[in-house]
């Protein structure tokens, strides 16, 4: 077997916080008239465990700001400063969860796992969704199989930007493999999205997949660009902002002015975002996806300058950071990190609704590379005591090209495009309309009022109550009203069970205002200092003093400072107390 080294080292020396950080090397080697890429499993795990503190890392950060500058840059003096016990906060942010769901299916179900079996797995998860993933996660949860569940005929939230969120994973377990994370995308991506949505996760993973490798971000970008269909929107808006940034090297307001004009002024191109096309709110995947680019291109290697620009550009402000640092993170790897980015980490908590904590999420994730490694047709190889991924170069294949508002090809029909019994009987929980679930478990409330903040509606589980309900304030001052008529007798006590949100060391708090014929009878703060033991308020209102009359009872969740105020709802009962 002939062998010889066809180029020196990928890596050079990057700008970190001002001081130059020295990458291990990453060869490119022929084996009897192959190419391949050669990099030590060490090293890979090393640069992955970095792309992983740089998503949590991203996400935190801009956290505090996330949707509140929609349409305009986030100004200096206001922009959150970075502190090292934020990395904790990532353990409920839907950016790092969610694809730990798609990690796991794929840990139990293999590499090769069917698209079906990914979404009965997205279907039977039970933390907060939004957008894309809420309307793919109902759809799967009615008996809508994927790819149907993503689809614009099923959900007008298609170009969404939450597969792009939750693409991360298909990188970083895809080193030097983009038609892995292409292929990842055609299998998670295609449960919430549909087109750009699904082709913007395609491009983060392929740009992943290219981070093990090459620390030059246009490269970078550059690379990731043949992962998708070039006559894509999503395409058309990575080639705006390569050349955006040859026009306007050194000032990224200007480049946001630019996008801003294109991507948020100019209805065409947010026209499959669930969002108003005139409003300031923009979660479309493009305008998005370009703040994604503005940090990486204009951060000039920097880590903090990257996630900030990423998070100050607005609009999903975590989510944005977070892929952007995920990427720059990984081509810089966990041993070269400044350790304010990791010196907090809690390594016990498991993320939320997940069976990871940080420990076991890196060994899945190496595990599942060297699956990858293999199936395409490269090999893991023991010299002088070290591993070695030895990684086929290959030609990158993109997806088909279709879009949301014209799509190219059609649903799929009967049991191709519909679960199966046999696979309906899998899923945990299934959706019932809403009357029907308020007149089973609720005493026929009705809402009255509601936002579309952290997916209120029917919960299968939480905190060991069934068949809960939550709610979300409709705005900063208005809340979710649950209304309904109960007859009062002279001694008939109205009794229900409420809840705050809880995920990690993410903790909401919310007020619980209960109102009987206009009336205010309860108004108090619903927390972790005010619930009993189990974590439920047992919540009984006194109905005698309206005995013999018909009364319309409203019940409240009314904001205190907009932070995770869901509120959770069960065990609704009338009873005629002794």
């Amino acid at each position: 077997m002939k062998r010889f080294i066809a180029c020196a080292a990928i890596g050079a020396a990057v700008v970190l916080g001002g001081a130059l950080a020295s990458l291990a090397r990453a060869e490119d080697v022929q084996i009897d008239g192959k190419s391949y890429r050669k990099i030590s499993v060490a090293e890979y795990r090393d640069k992955m465990k970095g792309g992983w503190i740089g998503q949590i890392a991203g996400v935190c950060w801009g956290a505090p700001t996330e949707f509140r500058y929609c349409g305009r840059i986030i100004p200096e003096e206001e922009a959150p400063k970075w502190t090292p016990d934020m990395i904790n906060h990532a353990f409920g942010q839907d950016d790092i969860y969610v694809e730990m769901t798609f990690l796991r299916t794929m840990e139990e179900h293999g590499l090769d796992c069917s698209i079906r079996q990914a979404g009965i797995d997205f279907a039977n998860s039970e933390y907060p969704l939004w957008h894309a993933n809420v309307h793919g996660r109902k759809n799967l949860r009615r008996g809508i199989a994927p790819p149907n569940s993503g689809r614009p005929e099923f959900s007008h939230c298609a170009d969404d930007i939450d597969y792009q969120i939750e693409s991360d994973f298909s990188g970083l377990i895809s080193p030097g493999l983009p038609n892995n994370a292409v292929r990842m995308g055609e299998k998670f991506g295609r449960l919430m999205n549909y087109g750009d949505g699904m082709y913007a996760g395609q491009f983060i993973g392929a740009m992943y997949a290219e981070a093990f490798f090459e620390t030059d971000v246009v490269k970078i970008v550059e690379k990731a660009l043949k992962a998708i269909p070039e006559g894509s929107g999503y395409a058309e808006m990575v080639r705006d902002l390569l050349q955006w940034k040859k026009e306007i090297p050194d000032d990224w307001q200007a480049c946001w002015q630019k996008i801003n004009e294109k991507y948020q002024l100019n209805p065409d191109y947010r026209k499959w975002s669930c969002t108003d096309v005139k409003g300031d709110f923009n979660i479309d995947v493009k305008i998005n996806g370009a703040y994604v680019l503005v940090g990486l291109l204009y951060g000039n290697g920097d880590l903090d300058e990257t996630i900030k620009i990423a998070f100050r550009c607005g609009q999903d402000s975590d989510c944005n950071p977070s892929s952007a640092a995920g990427v720059l993170f990984t081509t810089l790897g966990f041993s070269a990190l400044p350790p304010r980015f990791s010196e907090n980490l809690d390594e016990e908590t498991r993320f939320s609704h997940t069976e990871y904590n940080f420990p076991a999420l890196i060994n899945v994730c190496e595990s599942l590379a060297t699956q990858a490694v293999e199936k395409e047709g490269g090999f893991v190889r023991e010299e002088n005591g070290e591993r070695y991924f030895y990684i086929p170069k290959t030609e990158i294949v993109p997806s088909a090209l279709t879009s949301c508002a014209a799509p190219t090809d059609r649903p799929l029909e009967g049991e191709e495009g519909f679960f199966t019994e046999e696979e309906l009987a899998q899923l945990r929980f299934r959706e019932l309309s809403e009357e029907e679930f308020f007149q089973k478990y609720m005493l026929g409330f009705k809402v009255e009022a509601m936002g579309p903040d952290m997916d209120p509606g029917q919960r299968h589980e939480y905190r060991g109550h069934k068949n809960v309900y939550l709610t979300h304030p409709v705005d900063r001052e208005n809340g979710a009203i649950l209304a309904g008529t109960v007859k009062a007798g002279a001694k008939t006590k109205l009794r229900f069970d409420v809840t705050y949100h809880l995920a990690g060391k993410v903790i909401g708090d919310f007020d619980l205002i209960v109102k009987v014929d206009g009336k205010e009878v309860l108004n108090e703060t619903v927390s972790e200092k005010t619930v009993a033991e189990d974590g439920w308020r047992h919540v009984e209102i006194d109905l005698s003093e309206f005995a013999g009359k018909e009364v319309a009872v409203q019940i409240i969740n009314q904001p205190n400072g907009w932070y995770f105020e869901g509120a959770y709802f069960s065990d609704f009962s009338l009873v005629d107390a002794e």
